[in-house]
């Protein structure tokens, strides 16, 4: 499989990320915001998190409209994979890839500490190495993640089996406690929490590891 971890000016976890992706067997190259080309015989695309052009206008929207950004939806929009993490998510909220934004928490304050995640769905490459209603502990670490979408757009991620990951006890206010979504054909995965800090048991928890080894495993079977 190979990786494809997309750097910001202001990303903090891109090498996170990509050692996260080496560790499940993967292949990685880091590519600079202002690339207009993805490397040739990219599975998926990884957009880290962080705090891209330091936030400014609107968590995401400035990195969304970046050259790379432009190849990365490209890519989405004929089958190719994406997971964004915490910033990368509310990247891809701006794109349009997946629905919905990502507003200030409830409780107006930056929020860092682990949390317990429910796997509500295990049919995709991203869930697939979990059981359904498994709660497993993640990092959190974001000013900005309580998701918001209107009640049609909730029901229908919910009708559709898009939600990938719930809070347990929902720390940011994020409606109908989601922490993570599915795009309609279920190839691209958006999240607030990091699993990529929680990928090594020198970290102090491996819960996440599973979701790259899982990825990895369906898409070298592919």
């Amino acid at each position: 499989m190979h990786a494809a971890v997309v750097v910001f000016p202001g990303s903090n976890c891109d090498r996170d990320l990509a050692v996260a992706f080496e560790a499940a067997g993967a292949k990685v190259s880091m590519v600079w915001h202002k690339d207009s080309e993805l490397p040739e015989g990219v599975d998926i695309v990884g957009v880290p998190g962080g705090f891209s052009y330091g936030d400014y206008l609107r968590c995401g929207a400035i990195a969304a409209n970046s050259p790379i950004c432009r190849s990365v939806a490209a890519h989405a929009n004929r089958g190719g994979y994406v997971l964004g993490i915490c910033n990368g998510f509310q990247v891809l909220t701006e794109t349009g890839l997946l629905p919905g934004a990502l507003l200030r928490n409830a409780g107006l304050k930056y929020i860092c500490k682990t949390v317990g995640l429910t796997v509500e769905t295990t049919a995709s490459d991203y869930t697939s190495g979990y059981t359904a209603g498994e709660v497993i502990d993640i990092p959190i670490a974001h000013h900005d993640g309580n998701y918001f979408a209107d009640a049609d757009t909730i029901a229908q991620l919910r009708g559709e089996d898009r939600v990938a990951f719930s809070y347990a006890e929902n720390p940011n206010g994020a409606q109908d406690d989601i922490a993570g979504i599915l795009s309609e054909n279920r190839r691209v995965l958006g999240m607030m929490p990091h699993p990529e800090r929680a990928a090594d048991p020198v970290h102090g928890g491996t819960a996440g590891a599973a979701l790259f080894r899982a990825l990895t495993g369906a898409l070298e079977t592919a």
